[in-house]
């Protein structure tokens, strides 16, 4: 599975992460904290990897602690150097609850900085979605599993069985009959609701707006995504935003398509 990364830091960090097991980390570098929210409202990053001496070389925590405003969800690892300029910053971030640093040139051997990368992805919304689903997806093959996070990872596929059933290696016939032993509903509908999941985890941040939640998860209009959220959860993303804790909507999608009197009520309303 290979992870969009975001980059907000120096040249000589970037060129140690872009050469750092290439088939697993694509990188978006920018330049200013400004360009980074943007991307991050624009494309699937899964985490920021960022260095306070970004864009002036005067180490800053302010560009750091608004993106962790911004976006809570997101994953951040600091990658730096250490300095007497740059420790004082590291302490106002540690205050502002950023915990993992990496140290330029003494913590950054290339199996220490993919393992730092690697238990941050763990913390990602997306990985918080796939944990909270482990339990009701635990009985699908292994193959399977992976191949419905991966299709999260992917937005310009929309959420189709043939798509996932290619993804796992299994004919779209064998897929289906997989979610139909196991007890679970369809495959397409699965993927709908893992996304949805997704998508509220997302619309609790900040920074994010509707249409920014829409177009990072592969919906070709915010009014598509708006009519699936209301379908699913009886609410408006704005509503969703304020009335839904993640345990809260994940316990609901449970309660009406994954418990076998939730799911035949559902099928009847539709």
């Amino acid at each position: 599975m290979r992870h969009l990364l975001l980059a907000a830091v120096p040249s000589e960090r970037l060129f140690r992460l872009r050469t750092l097991d290439p088939d697993r980390f694509q990188w978006e570098a920018v330049s200013t904290w400004a360009e980074a929210v943007e991307t991050i409202r624009a494309k699937p990053v899964d985490m920021a990897v960022v260095d306070p001496v970004l864009g002036g070389g005067i180490p800053r925590s302010h560009g750091i602690e608004r993106l962790r405003q911004f976006f809570p969800s997101l994953p951040l690892l600091v990658y730096t150097e250490l300095t007497p300029a740059t420790a004082g910053v590291l302490l106002d971030l540690g205050r502002a609850g950023i915990r993992r640093v990496v140290v330029h040139r003494f913590e950054d051997a290339p199996g220490a900085l993919r393992g730092a990368l690697l238990a941050e992805l763990e913390q990602s919304a997306l990985q918080q979605v796939i944990q909270g689903l482990g339990t009701i997806l635990r009985e699908l093959p292994p193959e399977l599993r992976v191949a419905l996070e991966t299709m999260l990872h992917a937005p310009e596929e929309g959420p189709t069985v043939t798509a996932l059933a290619e993804r796992a290696q299994l004919t779209r016939r064998t897929c289906e009959r997989w979610f139909t032993k196991v007890g679970l509903p369809s495959p397409r509908m699965v993927m709908v609701l893992t996304r949805l999941l997704y998508a509220h985890r997302l619309l609790l941040d900040p920074g994010y707006t509707v249409e920014d939640v829409a177009f990072k998860l592969g919906y070709s209009k915010p009014k598509t995504l708006q009519m699936h959220l209301r379908a699913v959860f009886g609410l408006t993303a704005g509503e969703l935003r304020v009335s839904l804790s993640v345990e809260e909507a994940l316990a609901a999608v449970t309660h009406r398509y994954f418990t076998p009197l939730g799911a035949s009520l559902s099928q009847v309303a539709s």
